[in-house]
């Protein structure tokens, strides 16, 4: 039961900090203002309103009575009320009284003079209608061959202090949550600002030196974040430093080895040697460029469609179908992305006379997905062939060229771009593989 309950407000709440901040804060000064308005409207209002109600048919009541007195002149009667009763009194002839009147049952005015005129007269006595005037009230009582017209003032059964008290219940409840909603604005700003420099910095975009503010505990994450930030940072710089130095230290003796195969006659062996030192020099170079910090490029707004028609037509093979909408803009790393589009084809192309190349934008997600014809990948291998330097020998005939790293750098520089890439059966019968791009 309290799983239930507690899914189920989990559903209703807001998912944002500010507004869940903003429901604490209104909440209890909502419940109070709606407990102090109902005691004030039954206990003072209602009362009031009550009594008010009952003096004016007490007078109504009072002036028939008088009225009926022989000893008295009627007009004389009639008149003296009018004038000290504040009531604007008529007698109208009329044998066929209609007592059937508009039961406005949710107005507090209508329920309290009905119930009090019935009491007095009796149900079929009296009429009355509140909204036919703005500031007054049409009564009317039953009276021989015709009935007495009442116009009473509308002040007469309401106290106009109600309106006072709702303006002044209202507007500092309004106040305050206006002044709660400033601060609250206040406090959530650093925790956006440092969700944001953490996104653009998981994407691998430069982030400037974050300086932290807010409350006590948003400066300390902040600033654990930019220790963290400065860490990495270091951490590529010497990565990239230590690969320059094991690039420059590999490429002197494979180079002099280039040389020295120029000096051997037996031509079959240095075939051979030549094959093993460029296949060695093209693992080098793969792991190299998959080693790198991608934080130099800086991201920019490009036509993600123009840029896979034009890495379609640089293959120049009419197998490869293109399938997508135009003018569709992304903003990433250009050649990164153009880097893993040619990396997904040239693995379909190496494996399949058939390539699919569909693109679409769904929502806030860009969809890009190579599918191919050949042999495919089983389901188990999926997560393996995304891991670098691994091979299939299997599913998939891997020429001797390939070095295992086309999709674990595809697969990198997607997730940089905070995507994802999925590896699926294709329709044409091999490997499908489907990139999701958020915009």
């Amino acid at each position: 039961m309290f799983y239930g309950l507690s899914k189920f407000f989990k559903k209703i709440l807001p998912k944002q900090l500010f507004y869940r901040s903003l429901i604490i804060v209104a909440s209890p000064i909502i419940i109070m203002q709606l407990t102090i308005s109902i005691v004030f409207f039954d206990s003072l209002w209602i009362k009031t309103n009550k009594g008010m109600t009952k003096a004016l048919v007490n007078e109504i009541s009072t002036f028939v009575e008088v009225y009926n007195n022989e000893k008295y002149d009627k007009q004389e009667t009639t008149n003296l009320f009018s004038l000290y009763q504040d009531l604007n009194i008529e007698f109208i002839q009329d044998e066929k009284f209609n007592y059937n009147f508009d039961e406005r049952w949710f107005s507090p005015i209508d329920r309290t003079l009905r119930r009090e005129l019935k009491l007095r007269f009796g149900s079929e006595e009296f009429w009355f209608n509140t909204t036919s005037y703005k500031e007054l009230i049409d009564l009317r009582i039953k009276h021989e061959s015709g009935y007495f017209k009442f116009l009473v003032p509308r002040d007469r059964v309401t106290s106009s202090s109600a309106r006072i008290f709702a303006l002044w219940i209202t507007l500092p409840a309004i106040l305050v949550i206006f002044i709660a909603i400033l601060f609250l604005k206040n406090q959530t700003r650093p925790i956006t600002k440092l969700a944001e420099a953490s996104e653009r910095f998981g994407r691998g975009e430069n982030v400037e030196e974050y300086s932290p503010s807010g409350a006590l505990e948003i400066r300390k994450a902040g600033l654990e974040f930019e220790r963290m930030r400065k860490r990495i940072l270091r951490h590529l710089n010497q990565r990239s430093e230590m690969l320059s130095g094991i690039s420059h230290d590999l490429r002197t003796p494979l180079t002099r080895i280039k040389l020295q195969l120029a000096f051997i006659k037996d031509k079959e062996i240095t075939k051979k040697l030549s094959n093993d030192v460029d296949e060695m020099e093209k693992m080098l170079n793969e792991y190299l460029q998959f080693s790198k910090s991608s934080f130099t490029e800086k991201n920019e707004n490009f036509n993600l469609s123009a840029l896979i028609e034009e890495t379609v037509r640089k293959y120049e093979n009419q197998n490869i179908i293109i399938n997508q909408e135009k003018d569709v803009y992304f903003n990433g790393k250009k050649n990164l992305i153009k880097r893993c589009l040619n990396n997904l084809i040239d693995n379909a192309t190496n494996f399949g006379n058939k390539i699919n190349v569909q693109q679409k934008k769904v929502k806030k997600n860009i969809l890009i997905s190579v599918e191919d014809n050949g042999p495919g990948i089983s389901e188990s291998e999926y997560e393996n062939v995304l891991k670098p330097f691994y091979k299939i020998d299997k599913s998939r005939n891997q020429t001797k060229s390939s070095v295992g790293l086309g999709l674990s750098i595809a697969s990198d520089i997607i997730r940089s771009h905070g995507g994802n890439i999925e590896l699926g059966k294709s329709e044409l019968g091999g490997l499908k593989i489907k990139i999701v791009l958020p915009v």
